[in-house]
């Protein structure tokens, strides 16, 4: 046997337990994280619902924007300029910008000028619309409804994969105390091989094997520690806090539900709910896209004052009758008003809009085919989990035997090879069907919880799952 192999491997070994007793002496000093109060946190601090949040507070500031087109338009306007007069016989289009001037006709150009000035209030409302402002406002509250689903839903799904993060990461930790256990009996074992094979009572093979027991044990609770770390960066992630080891609520190892029926329908669960609200707001919106080719009734009112330094005969006659003052130029000396209801139509309106109202119609289909694939595939998770709930209570009455059994032949094998009447493969055997029997008893517990929570995944009824916990 090599002495020097042993002692590496008791280094190893020695190097493993200690790390394991530090992090214990860690999470011993931390108090419990309960999984309501992880749910909490992951809600109040998670980014993607931080998003929706936002996104729904857009879309209730949009709606506000909508029902302000209601209100008329009134334009108030200042303009005081200096320039010439010349008027000219002529026809013109207004395809680009040019100058404005009421002036007479000169036989030849004229380039007196001189200041003038102009003060408008223009006020237009669209009274009768004919239900299209109306389309608009239930669109964009439907677009509220729909966010506002998809922000429940985001907190429905996030509680549902912090809780099962949650249970993944209590079990990686049974795992540990588990692995740690079985390192434990193999030591044991081992010491018990090496005081018998140097009295020659056994074979030198049995200390090899105790020893290639041990590593065995070592490497899974290194394998044990791996997963745990891995589960827990998980559920940091999800509560957006730092991977620090957690305390967790142990009561889910040894204790199970107390109810497993919901009254809630599939179309209640807050996805479904997501799904049924894009519907809404797709065909809300196709609404208001055909009835933007609706005409619309305006009244308008329109006073303005002008003011000249021009007086009003300054013909060609009598040239020279302006002023070049500024405040003469910009005094306002005439006013006119005009009042009046006017109905405007675009008869090319049907045409443009048709297409685009065909293609609002097909996404309300779409959207309609993605609703019922997601109920389909609830029902289906709903039927899953009553079976999946089912098969764990079964496990969890059969465990205890499994266990029991389990424990008393690891005891008898462990006797009968200290009195030598066994050998060193049967003690093995035995091991292993006790780490077997200690792992299955967490997770048949474990597997409860975990069945309920797909039930309340399904049905969306998340109390069902979060009031039996602390």
């Amino acid at each position: 046997m090599n002495h020097s192999t042993h002692r590496s491997g008791n280094a190893a070994c020695y190097f493993i337990i200690a790390f394991v007793c530090c992090i214990n002496a860690v999470v011993a000093q931390q108090p419990v994280l309960w999984l309501s109060d992880a749910i909490k946190t992951g809600l109040g601090n998670y980014q993607s619902i931080q998003a929706k949040q936002h996104y729904l507070q857009a879309s209730s500031a949009l709606v506000q924007n909508v029902k302000n087109d209601y209100l008329p338009n009134v334009i108030a306007g200042l303009q005081q300029s200096y320039g010439t007069i010349n008027g000219q016989f002529g026809p013109m289009a207004p395809a680009v910008t040019g100058v404005a001037s009421a002036g007479p006709s000169y036989g030849k150009q004229s380039w007196a000028a001189a200041f003038g000035a102009l003060y408008v209030i223009n006020t237009n409302w669209e009274a009768f619309s004919f239900g299209r402002k109306q389309s608009r406002i239930d669109a964009a509250n439907a677009q509220v409804k729909r966010d506002s689903a998809d922000l429940l839903q985001e907190q429905f799904i996030q509680s549902v994969k912090i809780s099962s993060a949650y249970l993944n990461l209590l079990i990686a930790q049974r795992f540990i105390l588990n692995a740690q256990s079985n390192l434990d009996r193999a030591n044991a074992i081992r010491k018990v091989v090496m005081a018998r094979t140097l009295s020659g009572l056994n074979p030198g093979v049995d200390s090899s094997i105790a020893n290639a027991e041990v590593s065995r044990a070592t490497l899974a609770l290194i394998d044990a520690t791996g997963n745990e770390q891995q589960l827990r960066n998980q559920l940091a992630q999800l509560l957006n806090t730092s991977p620090a080891p957690f305390v967790l609520d142990s009561a889910f190892l040894k204790n199970m539900p107390a109810a497993y029926h919901t009254d809630f329908d599939v179309r209640q669960n807050p996805q479904a709910q997501f799904f049924a609200s894009r519907i809404t707001q797709s065909s809300l919106s196709e609404t208001a896209i055909r009835k933007t080719i609706l005409p619309g009734v305006n009244l308008f009112g329109i006073f303005q004052s002008r003011g000249s330094g021009f007086d009003y005969n300054y013909t060609p006659d009598y040239p020279d009758r302006y002023s070049k003052s500024y405040f003469s130029g910009i005094n306002p000396s005439r006013s006119n008003y005009v009042a009046g209801l006017s109905v405007s139509w675009n008869l090319m309106s049907p045409s443009k809009i048709k297409h685009q109202a065909a293609a609002q119609h097909f996404i309300t289909q779409a959207y309609e085919s993605e609703y019922d694939l997601v109920n389909t595939q609830l029902k289906d998770q709903l039927i899953l989990s009553d079976q999946r709930i089912e098969n764990a209570l079964q496990a969890c009455k059969e465990v205890p035997r499994q266990y029991k059994a389990a424990s008393d032949a690891y005891l008898q094998k462990s006797v009968l090879y200290k009195n030598g009447l066994a050998n060193i493969v049967d003690l093995q055997q035995a091991l292993y069907a006790v780490n077997k029997a200690e792992t299955d008893i967490g997770v048949a517990f474990i597997n409860v919880w975990q069945a309920l929570l797909l039930k309340a995944a399904a049905s969306g009824d998340f109390d069902l799952f979060l009031k039996q916990v602390k």
